[in-house]
Formats: structure tokens, sequence, C-alpha cells
């Protein structure tokens, strides 16, 4: 069960009003087409792992529990501090949970719910007490600022929960995640890894940011999201007209909209935040669920279902009873 959440953001905003003097592009355009309004952009000299441990320790207070309690931290990202040492591992130093592993996902914006239900398993076969969730990335170290059809989607945060045993009337009711590699190529980071090392040609030719067909994603998101979600609801025997909040990823509005109406939710039982965070890629549901909470739109004993769709292509939902 969810025992504690946290959340960070840079206090650095850009607005879409910023980035009208960056590129062509304007604020009506941007609101349009995706609902973001403003993003959060992490400070020079700062890190991902400075975010994931901020939001970790709120997290850990929110549940009671101190740093050597946790027994693993758990990290999706796709924007690591370098890749290796992990991420995890730094915010496993920095938070001093000295017996904890430590472990980074890779599975773009699913992260988070890869996260959750390795951690449901761990936790249910006995392995761990005590985990760590986190989504944390950092997006703008690796956006193009120069392509409009990008730079105006991503924003930088972390959230996180503590992930703990059931008490019988609360906990995670199911989780469900999928992948399709044959995918990957329509949303990628193509260099930095052994396919293509950083060379001259590599930065000359943009090959560090992020590359994106957003039609074809669309498509894809939300069939995936919907599926996900519908056997995610069927897994825990639970309907779509029981759920009192869900909590998708925050890619664009439209998705979200596609997304409600295939569940037949109405508005109020949507958590939208997109318009002050942008895509914060794994960071996005932990950071609003970590925002739900804090609004009261989230009580104990609530069914939240969290669904995802990320780069890979990766997909997956989980149902909670908070």
């Amino acid at each position: 069960m969810i025992l504690g959440v946290g959340s960070a953001v840079s206090g650095k905003v850009l607005t879409n009003h910023d980035l009208e003097k960056m590129v062509d592009t304007s604020d009506e355009w941007i609101k349009e087409r995706t609902g973001i309004e403003r993003r959060h952009v992490l400070e020079e000299g700062k890190a991902n792992s400075d975010l994931a441990t901020e939001a970790a320790q709120k997290a850990i207070e929110d549940a009671g529990l101190q740093s050597e309690d946790i027994d693993l931290i758990l990290i999706g990202t796709v924007t690591p501090d370098t890749l290796f040492p992990s991420t995890a591992c730094r915010v496993q130093s920095k938070l001093g949970a000295k017996k904890a592993a430590a472990l980074d996902i890779s599975a773009a914006c699913s992260g988070f719910i890869y996260g959750l239900t390795l951690a449901n398993s761990l936790i249910a076969t006995g392995q761990s007490r005590y985990i760590v969730v986190i989504g944390s990335d950092v997006l703008t170290r690796i956006t193009d600022w120069e392509d409009r059809a990008t730079c105006v989607l991503f924003g930088d945060g972390a959230g996180a929960v503590v992930v703990g045993p059931s008490d019988g009337k609360r906990g995670i009711l199911s989780t469900y995640v999928r992948a399709d590699g044959s995918l990957g190529h329509l949303l990628e980071q193509p260099a930095g890894g052994s396919l293509h090392p950083a060379t001259e040609e590599t930065v000359k030719n943009k090959m560090h940011f992020i590359k994106m067909e957003g039609r074809d994603i669309y498509k894809h998101a939300v069939r995936a999201m919907r599926d996900a979600a519908l056997h995610a609801l069927k897994l825990a025997g639970v309907s779509s007209e029981d759920l009192d909040l869900l909590i998708p990823h925050q890619a664009n509005t439209r998705i979200i909209e596609a997304i409600a109406s295939r569940l037949k939710l109405p508005d109020e039982k949507v958590f939208v935040n997109i318009q002050e965070f942008g895509n914060t890629s794994a960071a996005s549901i932990p950071l609003a669920l970590a925002q739900a909470r804090q609004e009261g739109r989230l009580k104990d004993g609530d069914k939240c279902l969290l669904v995802a769709f990320g780069g890979g292509f990766t997909w997956g939902a989980s149902l909670i009873q908070f």
C-alpha cells in the first residue's frame, strides 16, 4: 500500500510567453495543442538526483519512517545523472538509506508504473518491507530548444511514494505493464549509449536530444493506455464507475481527454496538472499523485487508477486503494 507521497520541482519557471521569444511559437498554439502553460526547469548545477532525493525525503517523512527503514530504492528515469553509478545509488547515498538496495528503471514515461509493479511483487513475496518508488526526470537537459515541435512539451520534476505491506483494506489492487520495442524509433534519444557514443558528429547532428513522431505516438498512446487501464480494472474486479480518480500520464490534454472518454469518466474524476508542469516523463504521475493528495482530491479509501505510456514503447496501469 502507499504509505507516503512526496514531490519536488524547481522554482525556475519557463512560460509559453518565454518560449515565444526563443522559437517560432505562441502561447495560444501551445495551449490549444497540448494544454501546457508553463513548465519547471531545473537550475544549473543541480542534478536529477537532487530532485529525486527531495521527493523521496518528503515521502519517507509522510510515511512516518526513517531513511534507515528503507529496503529498496527504485527510480524511473531516462535522464540519469550518469549512466553509472545509477541515480538510485546517488539518491541512496544522499538519503543515508544505508541498508537499501538501489536500481534505475528505464521505461520512459511508464517508469513509475513499472517501479510500482516491481515494488508490489517484492513486498507481496516478503523480499522487502518498505520500498521507495520515484519517478524523476530532467527532460529539459535533453531538449532541442530550436525544435518548436518538441521544446514546448517538456519540464523537470520528481515524485515519490513509499510502498509497504497492505493493511488488508488498502493497497495496490492490481498492476499491468507491457512493451513493444519495435516502435521504439518513434520516440528516442538516438545517441549517448553504446550504439552511438558521443562524437563530434553526434553532437553536430543533435542526436543527443529527444526525437519524436507526435502523430504516430498519439495513436499508439491512446490505444495502449486504454487497454492498460481496462486490464488493470479487470484484474482487480473493479469497474470504471467505481473509480474515484484517474491520474493519467500528463503528455497532452488530447490524450488525457481521449482516455477519460473511453473510460466514460466525468471531468471531476480526472486529474490534470499538465498546464503547470508540462510532460515530466516518469515524474508525471507521482507529481500528480502528490498534488491530488495535497488538494484533497484523493482521500483514504479512494480507488485511484494510474495509467501511463512512454518511449520504448512501454505502457502500464496500476489500480490503488489509497
